[in-house]
């Protein structure tokens, strides 16, 4: 599917300002679009919207087609008559500039109870029959993830390896006895995501009434902790306790010597296959029921995945091993049709990868970032590499902000040598013809002129934010994933440069009038 000129932003919903100690679906949110809308660009893209669990991350969720409850906008919910203005009065100061994802948890797990008890007791008759319609529409997904999350609340969050024997293992008895002991707390977990795709699908179609459309972001793997894994086991390469005995990761790389051990349970391919892909069609119809565009992640993963024994404890012991390759997509595409996919095709890319991505029109990414190294990849990513079908980033979220990246002392959290990232900055200078005072500014015009159709700005280089304001750093256990920006840095003067220049390159929404619309669920 071949895309139009554009830009536009990277901003997970978690780092928009507000009230309750985390970004929401609420007010910030369609201010951000309103200044997407007038500051030229027509792309707002996302991190995964799922349920977080260990370290907070996106990328480990609890399910791969529920929405994060803890995106749910409060003020909207009073709203909607769900909570009354007088619940949220003793709601506790959070920092505006971090999540700190305890306290927020806590608050929104009690809003959101009281919102499901106050629905029961004075929602409307046209509600309940949405709610009703929601949970008959999403039932193939919603019942596992429902029992799930209300069982691993019941083990006090103890991962399902960890459960009783029959629960543990999808015993159909023990699960019938579960849901009816445990009914009211199913039913806060089924209407918490009802709440999301609500308030997530009125935010899409907003961003799309003002031209804006929503790139998602959809990892390859899935959490061993999630209701996919325990509910289909057969889907994953497991032992008869339920641990996995292959595991996703990366070798050794720019960030790691020792490369990256995600630790998600590697996927059957054989068995996936015998009834077409069934399960792959569905997270992506799903996907695109949300979002306009999905950016697939670890996309070389797809031709070979890096597979490391259960147990280990880095990812130097792996292998490379076959995917599912084209087979896959012409599955998908048959069933859904041309695929609006951005390709995450970095790290070690083969001539076997590139022909995948190529053979269905997928658009690959290219990081600035990556660009003055003296590794023999970097000038790939120089704009003078690229080809047209290219999406292309000053950085992302795994990436330092570029102002810190130019700035920080040493060689930061990546392999190279204190040498190599002096002759690295020298070596910006020149390319760029700059003295580097506004290098974030650098880097976004070097984007929004290069010949890629698509480019895409994280929020906090748009902001000019350093080293503290970066979204993750790989491998690191814990303080990722909690940047927040304020509501009062988005000024007039930044909404003002950012659309004259993208006009100046080309990427101005209105030279691209044209929109998709959502499908709903609700």
């Amino acid at each position: 599917m071949s895309f139009p000129r554009a830009s536009g932003i990277l901003l997970h919903p978690t780092s928009l300002p507000g009230r309750f100690g985390i970004g929401d679906l609420g007010k910030a949110a369609y201010e951000f679009v309103d200044f997407l809308e007038e500051a030229g660009q027509s792309l707002w893209q996302v991190l995964p919207l799922g349920p977080t669990g260990y370290g907070d991350s996106p990328y480990q969720c609890f399910s791969a087609f529920a929405g994060n409850p803890l995106l749910v906008s409060l003020e909207l919910l009073v709203e909607d008559d769900l909570l009354d203005e007088s619940d949220l009065t003793n709601a506790p100061q959070f920092p505006e500039e971090r999540i700190d994802y305890g306290p927020v948890i806590e608050l929104k797990t009690e809003m959101l109870a009281k919102a499901h008890a106050n629905f029961i007791d004075r929602g409307s008759d046209e509600a309940k029959t949405e709610y009703l319609n929601f949970m008959d529409q999403t039932a193939w997904w919603l019942e596992d993830y429902a029992a799930f999350r209300s069982i691993k609340d019941a083990y006090g969050g103890k991962e399902w390896t960890k459960w009783d024997i029959y629960l543990r293992t999808y015993e159909n008895d023990a699960l019938h006895y579960w849901r009816e002991r445990h009914s009211i707390e199913i039913s806060i977990h089924r209407f918490s995501q009802y709440l999301f795709f609500k308030q997530w699908l009125r935010l899409a179609h907003y961003a799309n009434s003002k031209g804006v459309k929503i790139i998602g972001d959809l990892p390859i793997f899935v959490a061993h902790d999630s209701a996919d894994v325990w509910a289909h086991p057969e889907l994953f390469y497991l032992d008869e306790e339920g641990n996995a005995t292959k595991v996703a990761g990366v070798p050794p790389d720019y960030f790691s010597v020792t490369g990256q051990l995600w630790g998600n349970p590697l996927y059957r391919w054989d068995v996936m296959k015998k009834d077409g892909y069934q399960w792959w069609i569905s997270r992506i119809r799903k996907a695109l029921s949300m979002v306009d565009i999905v950016r697939l992640d670890h996309f070389r993963g797809f031709e070979k995945y890096w597979a490391v024994p259960g147990g280990e404890t880095t990812a130097v012991n792996g292998k490379w091993q076959k995917g599912p390759g084209a087979e896959l997509f012409n599955a998908i595409k048959n069933a859904l049709g041309d695929l609006p996919i951005i390709a995450e095709d970095l790290g070690f890319i083969t001539l076997e990868v590139k022909k995948l991505r190529e053979k269905f029109g997928f658009p690959g990414m290219r990081v600035l970032q990556f660009a003055f190294g003296t590794d023999p990849q970097a000038d790939e990513f120089k704009p003078y590499s690229f080809t047209p079908n290219t999406v292309v980033y000053t950085g992302t979220h795994d990436n330092d902000t570029t102002i810190g990246w130019f700035t920080g002392e040493g060689a930061g959290d990546s392999t190279r040598s204190n040498d190599q990232v002096k002759s690295e900055r020298d070596f910006v200078l020149k390319y760029l013809g700059t003295d580097g005072r506004e290098i974030n500014w650098d880097f976004i015009r070097l984007a929004l002129s290069s010949v890629a159709i698509t480019a895409i700005i994280p929020m906090q280089d748009v902001l000019g934010c350093g080293s503290e304001a970066r979204m993750n750093v790989p491998a690191r256990e814990s303080g990722n994933w909690s940047w927040r920006y304020a509501s009062e840095q988005l000024t007039p003067e930044i909404r003002a440069r950012l659309a004259e220049m993208s006009e100046v390159y080309g990427r101005n929404r209105e030279r691209h009038p044209e929109i998709s619309n959502l499908r709903s669920e609700i």
